[in-house]
């Protein structure tokens, strides 16, 4: 048995990575694919292109001005001149953003009234209009909060000396002290390149060995099932694990993602992970007759599962019935054992529940792939 099963292993590496573009697609394009995600996806917000109306022109608002000038978050690339400008820099996509100080702002500013600013936000994206917005509060409020400590200090100058008292609010984020998105999406990406290559080499496994005709020679040896599909999978398995090992590497050492729990924990995790991928992939082969109709059915797998694994959009805002729909999901669970492991350092203790459910899934998955398979052409 193990010698047919070796036999087997060699014949899939053989034909894996005797092809230099197969070895290119399998070892390099996965490194390609984490860089370019890494930077691509990203919810941070900066260098926000901002144009200023100022139709006031006094010490006020120029001070408004130079704070968001000196914020870190916005770029001033020109003032305006006319009303007209203003929509005109926005239809076109010139500037994201617009501050309006109204004539009168410091006027009412020292009068003690309520002097208003204008923001005029491109919404075209939702998530990033509510991230400007939320920047611009935090700065007028810092500058709201100076306004009313002056005046205060104004009103009481000709009263007996006191000490004011304030709350300050000291802020700590755990696991993520930067608050950088990076560091959630990057180790995500893990999960999304090794379910897509898991998925594309084993579903082409048997499809393959149909279209070329080799399958009538292993149909006349003495292999089983169980050890044809071991040796369907295995290798694509160490494939995957090896993608993994160049994938952390390239988090950890190009994009500073940090690590904080244990590597073999990962690769157990992994390997379990692998279990619902190779199942779905071998599955998949077996009811598909052509190369393309297995890619066209691993693409219809593979978008669904990485849409409704919290990796971009989060579960808790999705419908409730679609939250359930994401327990049948296998790369959830996964998503929640990597950045367990490399934001928060957690260990088995911590996350059973996931890698159990991985490991349900991966034997039903399989197993119901294996009962699928018949060595046969039909």
């Amino acid at each position: 048995m193990f010698e047919r099963i070796r036999h087997m292993l060699i014949k899939e590496f053989i034909q894996v990575l005797r092809d230099p573009r197969m070895r290119v697609f399998i070892f390099f394009m996965p490194i390609i694919q984490t860089l370019a995600l890494s930077y691509a996806v990203t919810t941070d917000v900066k260098h926000i292109t901002t144009a200023i109306y100022d139709l006031d022109c006094t010490p006020a608002s120029r001070q408004v001005i130079a704070n968001f000038k000196s914020s870190e978050y916005f770029d001033l690339v020109g003032y305006i001149g006319r009303e007209e400008e203003v929509r005109e820099l926005l239809d076109r996509g010139r500037v994201q953003t617009v501050i309006r100080l109204n004539k009168g702002f410091e006027s009412d500013l020292l009068a003690g009234k309520v002097a208003q600013i204008q923001l005029i936000v491109d919404g075209t994206d939702s998530n990033a209009a509510g991230i400007i917005l939320n920047y611009a509060s935090k700065l007028i409020g810092q500058l709201s909060q100076q306004a009313m400590i002056r005046r205060t200090q104004v009103l009481l100058a000709n009263q007996p000396k006191r000490e004011f008292n304030q709350v300050d609010l000291e802020t700590r984020a755990w696991f993520n002290d930067n608050l950088e998105s990076r560091n959630f999406y990057v180790p995500g990406i893990i999960a999304i390149v090794i379910t897509l290559v898991s998925l594309l080499l084993t579903s082409m496994a048997v499809v393959r060995e149909r279209e070329i005709g080799t399958i009538e020679q292993i149909m006349v040896t003495p292999i089983t099932q169980i050890e044809f599909i071991l040796g369907k999978t295995v290798p694509f398995a160490l494939i995957c694990l090896v993608d993994v090992i160049l994938i952390t590497l390239v988090a950890v050492f190009w994009f500073g993602v940090p690590i904080r729990g244990s590597l073999w924990l990962l690769f157990v995790a992994t390997g379990l992970y692998l279990l619902t991928t190779l199942g779905v992939g071998l599955f998949i082969s077996t009811i598909s007759y052509t190369q393309q109709q297995a890619l066209m059915s691993t693409f219809f797998f593979f978008f669904p599962s990485m849409l409704l694994s919290g990796f971009v959009f989060p579960i808790a805002n999705m419908p409730v019935a679609v939250q359930w729909l994401t327990r049948l999901n296998p790369m959830r669970y996964f998503l929640v054992i990597i950045r367990g492991i490399f934001l928060k350092g957690v260990g088995w203790r911590i996350l059973w529940p996931q890698m159990a459910t991985l490991a349900l899934m991966g034997v039903s998955i399989l197993g119901l792939a294996s009962r699928r398979f018949k060595k046969t052409l039909a």
